[in-house]
């Protein structure tokens, strides 16, 4: 054997004859359909959340404790990468939502077939993870465009 891969390729047969088994194809050659994408993302998203949620914690409980606590939290959370922090968690906290909306959905038995849009057939599943994405990203950008004119 030249290579460990050959080891790794030889087996048995039922009959006890030595064979080569097929190698499995790399990740290269799998294409992601976008609800293994959005499944992957959620469970991320859900620990983005629970780090958010530390993040809001301490913000709270420094302006509990005195007023230079809160100064300091609130340096950080004002500064360029506090600002992006910020945008991510409410980018993953909307991402969280409309996924487990769509899976409450799909609880139902809905979603599951297929619909014609622009003389194409489309599986409902895929229409509206992509429909997730957009919402997601939509209103991300409302919460934060009116969050910044009111504030």
């Amino acid at each position: 054997m030249k290579d460990i891969r050959d080891a790794l390729m030889v087996a048995r047969s039922s009959d006890g004859k030595l064979i080569r088994r097929p190698l499995s194809p790399h990740l290269q050659v799998y294409q992601w359909p976008i609800s293994m994408a959005l499944s992957i993302s959620h469970r991320v998203t859900g620990v983005g959340v629970s780090v958010g949620a530390l993040l809001m914690t301490w913000w709270l409980v420094a302006a509990a404790v005195s007023d230079s606590a809160f100064a300091t939290v609130q340096g950080f959370l004002g500064s360029g990468f506090g600002v992006f922090l910020l945008f991510c968690w409410a980018a993953a906290l909307l991402f969280h939502l409309f996924t487990g909306i769509r899976h409450l959905v799909w609880d139902t038995g809905a979603g599951f077939d297929d619909w014609v849009h622009l003389g194409k057939t489309m599986p409902t599943y895929r229409a509206s993870g992509w429909a997730v994405v957009i919402v997601t990203i939509v209103a991300t950008l409302i919460v934060w465009i009116v969050g910044v004119v009111i504030w």
